[in-house]
C-alpha cells in the first residue's frame, strides 16, 4: 500500500465490517437455518464477484495451478473454517465466537514463524498480548454462561486455525488472478460445500421474509464483497500486521450488539476496549531496522 495510514484505514474499515457480519446473521437466523443462511450468501457473492470479473475486468479462466490454488484456498478460509465455526455455536456459549476471533492473530504470528519465517518482534508480541487480554476481558461476562464444552472450544479453535492458515496460504502463494477473481471463486466453492450440509442439517422451516432478504443483502455486499476484498489487499501488504486488526472486531460487535440489540456494554467492556485499542497501536508501529 502507498502509505501506513492508508494500511490503518483500510484494516479499521475492514473490521468494522467484518464485524457486523454476526449482528446480520443473527437477524438472519431468526428466520432461516445457519446452513441454509450461509450457503446462499457464498453462492451469490461468487457469482456476483465472477460476473464482475469476468464481464467487467475480462479476467483469464484459471489454468490448472490457479484451480488447485482455488480449492485449497478456499477449503481453509471458507469451507473448513466455517464447517468447523458453526458446528461449534451449538456447543458453546453466545459470544465465545468473538472472542475466538480476535485469537486469529496469534495462530497467524506463530504460524508465519514457521511458514514464512516472518519473525514477531518484541513489541508486536506485547501489542498482540495487550489485544488478547482486552478481548479477555471484554469478553469474560460471556465466559460465565453455561452450555459451553469442550468439544465445542475444540471445534472453535480448529475454526481459526483454518482460517489463520488460510490467510498465511494467500499471502504466500504468487497469484495470476486479480483479488476479485479470488475472492469470487473461493466464496462460490464454500457455497457450493456448505450447501450440501444445509439439508443434512435441516431441522425446522425457513421463512424467506424481508429480514432473511436484508440480512443476506448485507452478509453479500458489504462483508462478503467488500470486507473480504479489504483483508485480501492487507494480506497482501502484511499477513501479520494485518491480523492485528481483527482485534478489533469483537470490539466493534459489542459496539453494534449494544446499539442495535440492546446488549449491555460494562465496564468489562470499556476496560477491554482500551486494551485492544493500546494493542493495536503497538502492533501498527513500523518495525526499526537494525
Amino acid at each position: 500500500m502507498r502509505s501506513r495510514l492508508e494500511f490503518i484505514i483500510t484494516g479499521i474499515l475492514f473490521a468494522s465490517l467484518w464485524a457486523s457480519a454476526s449482528i446480520a446473521a443473527k437477524f438472519g437466523l431468526r428466520s432461516v437455518e445457519p446452513m441454509v443462511l450461509f450457503s446462499i450468501r457464498f453462492l451469490v457473492a461468487g457469482m456476483l464477484l465472477l460476473a464482475y470479473a469476468y464481464g467487467v475486468q475480462k479476467q483469464p479462466l484459471p489454468d490448472r495451478t490457479a484451480w488447485k490454488q482455488l480449492i485449497i484456498f478456499s477449503l481453509l478460509n471458507t469451507s473448513l473454517y466455517l464447517g468447523f465455526f458453526i458446528v461449534a455455536l451449538t456447543q458453546v456459549a453466545a459470544g465465545i465466537g468473538s472472542l475466538a476471533t480476535a485469537t486469529n492473530p496469534l495462530f497467524i504470528g506463530v504460524l508465519s514463524s514457521l511458514w514464512l519465517g516472518r519473525n514477531l518482534g518484541g513489541r508486536e508480541w506485547v501489542s498482540l498480548f495487550l489485544g488478547l487480554v482486552g478481548v479477555a476481558v471484554a469478553s469474560f461476562p460471556l465466559l460465565q454462561q453455561p452450555g459451553t464444552t469442550v468439544l465445542g472450544l475444540a471445534l472453535l479453535g480448529l475454526s481459526m486455525l483454518s482460517y489463520s492458515a488460510g490467510a498465511l496460504y494467500y499471502r504466500r502463494v504468487e497469484w495470476n488472478l486479480s483479488r476479485t477473481a479470488i475472492n469470487g471463486w473461493q466464496v462460490l466453492m464454500g457455497g457450493f460445500t456448505i450447501a450440501p450440509l444445509a439439508f443434512l442439517f435441516h431441522q425446522s422451516p425457513n421463512r424467506f421474509d424481508t429480514t432473511w432478504w436484508a440480512s443476506l443483502a448485507w452478509l453479500i455486499f458489504p462483508v462478503s464483497i467488500l470486507s473480504v476484498q479489504l483483508w485480501l489487499k492487507l494480506l497482501r501488504a502484511d499477513a501479520v500486521k494485518a491480523s492485528f486488526f481483527l482485534l478489533l472486531c469483537p470490539v466493534f460487535g459489542f459496539a453494534y450488539a449494544t446499539w442495535l440489540l440492546d446488549e449491555p456494554f460494562t465496564l468489562y467492556t470499556f476496560g477491554g476496549t482500551v486494551l485492544v485499542l493500546a494493542g493495536l497501536y503497538g502492533g501498527q508501529q513500523p518495525v526499526k531496522q537494525k
